[in-house]
């Protein structure tokens, strides 16, 4: 396959004394299967003036905690405090602003589907205020007939805020107060949440769905968060829905294998916290996690996704009778017998062995 699939790192794309934004640009694959990869970085006091995007997206939070502000198309602004492992679904046309009031650097990464988007496989985002905000794109004839404002006004609006995208409040400033019950539909936090799959030692799942979180289905996307436990391994699974993976490596290092349609090895790495990586529609991925663990956080691109995996008491071959075993393997009933018992203890994960 000539496509890179190996794991990348952001760029940064603009910054300031408020925090940075960054984006994955050198993964070709995005582009081919639209999608959009960001990561905003605020500082203490940082604020990420108001914006929207041309796509929508899935907000994961990586570090830290603030305070986020979501306006729904035709609907109330909606501040919510914010904090690592929270998972928001931003349809198209919602207006978002992000805060950090903490010493702690705010982190979020955003996953999300640019099939509409004006540039396939980057996130258009359109800021409203600021020197590359739409704002300064009319004239003041129409921003003064618009806002009913006298043109002295008008000009001091425009010139307000010099800078783009991030800025820096007082410390003194005071933001909206937060409203617990927004989180309810808005939130759904992957490190308090109940695991759908638990395996002692081995790891768990946190599945994003349209069942746990309705808003998904809005936006077409699913997501799940994964703890490998150290020396663990993730049972060889694909998407059995052709659905396409993004996953972020959030916490910890390991490996990584893909196996492609012809079952030769397209993909071999090491993985690392920080590095980004596409698992194609219906390769089939295993990853085992170095001695500390790993995690990650993954976007799928459809909102109820379904996996089958090829090991363990989960795996296709135990649905499979013993005869097809056998006369596909060309083996005898007692190899078949014994390769089919061997991993019927661990589903998806297997802990290390001893």
């Amino acid at each position: 396959m000539a496509v890179d699939l190996s794991p990348k790192s952001a760029e940064k794309v603009y910054e300031s004394n408020g925090g940075s934004y960054s984006r994955w640009s050198d993964l070709p694959i995005l582009i081919k299967e639209n999608i959009g990869t960001a990561k905003l970085s605020l500082l203490k006091d940082g604020f990420a003036l108001p914006s929207y995007s041309d796509s929508s997206k899935v907000a994961y939070v990586l570090q830290g905690g603030g305070v986020a502000g979501i306006v729904l198309p035709e609907s109330e602004e909606k501040v919510i405090a914010i904090k690592k492992g929270d998972a928001l679904a931003l349809p198209f046309g919602a207006v978002t602003w992000w805060y950090n009031k903490e010493d702690t650097e705010l982190v979020v990464l955003f996953l999300g589907d640019t099939s509409k988007a004006h540039l396939p496989g980057f996130f258009a985002d359109f800021h409203l205020i600021g020197s590359n905000a739409i704002f300064t794109g009319f004239s003041l004839e129409f921003i003064s007939r618009a806002w009913d404002l006298k043109e002295d006004e008008v000009i001091t609006l425009a010139r307000s805020q010099p800078d783009q995208g991030i800025i820096k409040l007082e410390d003194n400033f005071k933001m909206p107060e937060t409203n617990n019950e927004h989180r309810q539909s808005l939130v759904l936090n992957c490190d308090e949440a109940q695991p759908d799959i638990d395996v002692y030692y081995g790891g768990r799942v946190v599945v994003l769905n349209t069942r746990k979180f309705p808003l998904l289905g809005k936006i077409g996307l699913g997501a799940n968060f994964v703890t490998l436990e150290g020396n663990a391994m993730r049972s060889p699974g694909f998407s059995y829905d052709s659905a396409l993976q993004v996953m972020y490596i959030v916490r910890g290092s390991g490996r990584v294998q893909v196996a492609g349609a012809t079952w030769e090895r397209v993909l071999e790495f090491d993985l690392s916290a920080g590095c980004l990586f596409i698992i194609p529609r219906f390769l089939v991925v295993s990853m085992i996690a170095n001695s500390e663990g790993m995690e990650w956080f993954s976007v799928i691109t459809t909102p109820d996704p379904v996996f089958t995996y090829l090991a363990g008491e989960t795996s296709v071959w135990q649905a499979l009778s013993p005869q097809v075993f056998e006369a596909s393997f060309n083996v005898d009933s007692d190899v078949a017998r014994r390769v089919r018992d061997r991993k019927t203890s661990g589903a998806v994960f297997f802990p290390r062995p001893y």
